[in-house]
């Protein structure tokens, strides 16, 4: 509260206690009680203006160089399309997020457009601190590429993704006729654990924040559209 606000209040009191012409007595206690509100008033006053200036700084997030090429491994990661493809997306990608499902058409549509320059590499990005169901969705797509249907996993998750959770991943392991008593000991295992903390830390090294991120050969995607990937594939196949 401003000075302006604590005299506004001051002028208020007074003349509301004017207007009945009280007694000399009424007039002193008056005045009394108003400088308690006054300085009540300037006390709330200070201690909101500390409280403003404690606030931390919200830190400014790195500026993105849409140059910068990145060198991204592909490690044990799933693949789709081509292994001699002259041009490799890399996706890091979270089950949980609405933003992945919007954006797996998308990447689709390019595989087929260029069905013998292009793959795919998927990255397991799970945002834990929001998505709960995330971290075991990733172990159970990739406990399903154990038994040969990582990718037949990964579209029934994107389909389920609002409905994620111990039960459903069972269901989907059972609708893929994948051995479920080794589908449960894969998705514990530390080997698949371990994988998605290096794909994780692999993401942090590519300054990725959020998902979906895509590279283009190592490029980070800026438009994310049909026309976007398209005019960087050009570039790279032209390259």
């Amino acid at each position: 509260m401003g000075k302006n606000a604590i005299t506004l209040v001051a002028v208020l009191a007074l003349s509301t206690t004017t207007a009945c012409g009280p007694s000399p007595a009424d007039v002193e206690e008056i005045k009394k009680g108003q400088k308690e509100i006054l300085a009540k008033l300037e006390g709330l006053d200070k201690a909101v203006q500390q409280v403003k200036a404690a606030q931390p700084v919200a830190p400014n997030r790195p500026q993105i160089d849409p140059n910068k090429v990145y060198n991204i491994p592909i490690g044990r990661s799933p693949t789709k399309g081509p292994a001699d493809a002259k041009v490799t997306i890399v996706k890091f990608s979270d089950y949980q997020c609405p933003f992945c499902v919007q954006a797996a058409p998308l990447v689709d549509q390019v595989l087929q457009a260029y069905p013998k320059d292009v793959k795919l590499v998927y990255k397991q990005f799970p945002l834990t601190s929001i998505h709960p169901q995330a971290l075991p969705a990733s172990k159970a797509a990739l406990a399903a590429g154990k038994q040969g249907k990582y990718w037949e996993m990964h579209a029934l998750l994107l389909e389920n993704s609002r409905a994620l959770g111990p039960e459903k991943f069972k269901e989907l392991a059972q609708k893929l006729s994948l051995d479920l008593p080794r589908f449960e000991r894969d998705m514990n295992s530390p080997e698949i654990q371990q994988q998605i903390d290096e794909e994780m830390q692999q993401a942090r090294a590519a300054d990725v924040t959020g998902t979906p991120t895509l590279f283009v050969n190592g490029k980070r995607l800026m438009n994310r559209s049909f026309d976007g990937f398209k005019q960087m594939i050009d570039a790279a196949l032209k390259a």
